[in-house]
């Protein structure tokens, strides 16, 4: 007989074996299919739960190894935000924030002094999550804030959980590939574990509708750091007015905070002074390959500095005033119309949309790529084997140094992805929109580049020479000019050192601690400058006959403003703000009439008389980041 599966037949036996009832039928049960798929199915889900614990436990043990390494050191970033919100504590004026040598000093004074930290390009509340830890010790609130960043990284990998589809060895895996940033994050105490839940928590509110709790979420993340901004052209292209508008409260109550805090004048100076040039080139050094971003790359092609650039492809600062808006503005407009006509899931346009986000920011470092993680994450899940290979591997890459640095491969890794996966957003966009869009991208660029070709005209390196140039060289600041030479404050490898320019060369004077602001009550005496270090700040005198220094006299102060008077006594030179960048002026001491010497959208000041009272010596951030500045040599004019 023919036994069908799961139904009961029945058999004869005919063996006549004693344990054989012969003659009998016995009933035979044939299981079904189902059930031999179900043991494979069993299988199949025993290794998958052996894979998951594998990668779970492989993302625990590195979470444990970057904790731990948190736990033991202070790091390089952390001290910069606890300084700052020790400042806010003490109700210091914002505008001091972002002077490197004043925000040096309180690092010293906060019990950091073997840091060297600045404040650029951070918002006016950045540091405001940092206050309630002000009080303690700085490793106390390191251990504190990075505890905090643990708890607020997992609970961003747990609403990626809810917010899609993946496993949680899938999402073990996306985060795995992003370790070294994560590391990093914990290791320098930085700010992104946070922005990270900011933003994905930003992502999950959408796609389940919650369109003005979003862009709380995001106007929020975008108060503390401005990599949020351009999600307001994501939420334009997708019609969302609601979002827009709360993203905007979130803001404006931002600012209304900072308002309260240190008052509108200051807030009014960072809007004017510090978010132009942040947004610009919102980095310390501008020209370093290691900072993969697009303004760098045209900087090292097409800008010459004789510290940081000497030689660059082509020294054309107009194509670089050109280029820099109309990159950045491209980007973000074929982003923007992608998204705009694309009916694809809503993780697939937000995770392209952030990869762009990265491509055109002005400040991108390894910790950043921490944020990565959501736009991999949200593309891992549609992907298909070989793409979900590839996202992994791109997102690995780009959290480690790449080589060669000059060719910057980061760069052009992101930028390979956001043309690869945006092909799919561009099929559909209507050509008209593509030749309106090109229009307003390229004259908007032009009359960018003209005004900033206009300030550019006024700025030093278009008048006056350049001194003490040294290949390398970050910072030089606060010249103090005597018979043996000219002093300045300059960056060294790890502190604030003097440098003496003199017979043509420069030398470096290190000491223990942080050496700052040079001057001189005689050209003929000793430099003295400010020695910062274990908590105190002690003035100190360097002798360059005998080249000995000793502990000033406790009578000696350093000069309250930066007036200075030529040695004939026919001329003071100052700084004002009245333009609204710091310029230096002269003054006729015989007729009181003032002329401006300097110019540009930039920042010149504390200048200094060479002995014969025919030229100053000055520092200028012009064509650098804010703060970072340069020597020049104006010689004096001679008005009618």
């Amino acid at each position: 007989m023919t036994i069908q599966p799961g139904v009961v037949g029945h058999c004869s036996s005919r063996t006549g074996d004693p344990g054989d009832y012969s003659g009998r039928s016995s009933r035979v049960i044939v299981p079904p299919p189902v059930f031999h798929k179900l043991e494979v199915i069993t299988s199949g889900e025993r290794w998958r739960q052996i894979v998951r614990a594998l990668v779970v436990a492989a993302l625990i043990a590195s979470l444990s190894f970057a904790f731990r390494t948190g736990w033991r050191n202070i790091g390089a970033d952390f001290p910069s935000y606890y300084t700052a919100a020790r400042c806010a504590r003490q109700g210091f004026p914002l505008q001091d924030y972002y002077n490197w040598t004043w925000f040096q000093r309180q690092l010293n004074f906060a019990g950091l002094d073997t840091h060297r930290g600045v404040y650029v390009p951070q918002t006016p509340v950045t540091m405001l999550p940092f206050v309630p830890l002000a009080t303690l010790s700085p490793m106390a609130a390191k251990r504190i804030w990075i505890a905090i960043s643990l708890a607020l990284f997992l609970a961003a990998l747990a609403i990626l959980k809810r917010a899609t589809k993946l496993r949680v060895e899938e999402i073990a895996v996306v985060a795995l590939a992003g370790s070294v940033s994560f590391y990093l994050n914990f290791y320098y105490g930085q700010y992104y574990a946070a922005l990270l839940f900011l933003l994905t928590l930003g992502y999950y509110l959408f796609s389940r509708g919650h369109h003005v709790a979003s862009g709380l979420a995001l106007g929020m993340a975008l108060s503390l750091k401005l990599y949020a901004a351009p999600y307001l052209l994501f939420f334009t292209a997708k019609r969302k007015w609601s979002a827009i508008a709360a993203m905007l409260a979130a803001v404006l109550a931002s600012i209304t905070v900072a308002t309260a805090i240190f008052g509108w004048p200051a807030v009014a100076f960072y809007g004017r002074q510090v978010l132009p040039r942040a947004l610009a080139d919102g980095l310390v050094n501008p020209y370093h390959p290691d900072n993969p971003v697009i303004s760098v790359v045209l900087r090292r092609l097409l800008w010459f500095d004789p510290d940081l650039n000497p030689h660059p492809v082509l020294n054309s600062p107009q194509t670089f005033f050109f280029l820099r808006p109309l990159l950045t503005l491209a980007i973000l407009a074929a982003a923007t119309l992608g998204v705009a006509n694309s009916n694809l899931p809503p993780r697939r346009s937000f995770g392209w949309f952030t990869i762009a986000i990265f491509v055109v920011s002005p400040n991108t470092g390894s910790y950043v790529f921490m944020l990565l993680l959501l736009p991999i994450a949200l593309l891992f899940e549609d992907a298909k084997p070989w793409q979900q290979v590839a996202l992994i591997c791109s997102y690995a890459l780009v959290t480690v140094r790449l080589y060669p640095l000059w060719l910057f491969p980061k760069l052009c890794l992101l930028f390979f992805l956001f043309v690869v996966l945006g092909l799919e957003h561009w099929r559909k966009i209507n050509p008209r929109w593509i030749y309106a869009a090109a229009a307003i991208v390229i004259v908007v660029a032009v009359l960018d580049a003209r005004q900033r070709m206009r300030s550019y005209l006024k700025e030093p390196s278009q008048h006056f020479s350049r001194i003490a140039v040294e290949q390398g060289q970050l910072s030089a600041a606060f010249p103090a000019i005597s018979r043996s030479g000219v002093f300045f404050q300059a960056m060294g490898r790890d502190r604030y050192v003097l440098r003496w320019f003199h017979d043509q060369k420069i030398e470096e004077l290190s000491f223990d601690g942080q050496a700052l602001h040079p001057f001189l009550n005689d050209p003929d005496g000793p430099v003295w400058f400010e020695l910062s270090s274990h908590g105190t700040s002690t003035m100190m005198q360097f002798d360059p006959i005998t080249r000995t220094t000793t502990r000033g006299l406790p009578q000696t102060v350093m000069p309250a403003s930066d007036l200075r008077v030529s040695p004939n006594g026919q001329w003071a030179a100052f700084t004002s703000a009245r333009s609204g960048s710091d310029q230096i002026y002269i003054r006729n001491l015989a007729t009181g009439r003032e002329e401006a010497l300097t110019g540009g959208n930039c920042n010149n000041l504390s200048p200094g008389w060479e002995l014969d009272s025919s030229a100053i010596v000055f520092a200028s951030d012009c064509e650098r980041t804010l703060g970072l500045t340069a020597l020049y040599r104006a010689p004096l004019p001679h008005p009618q």
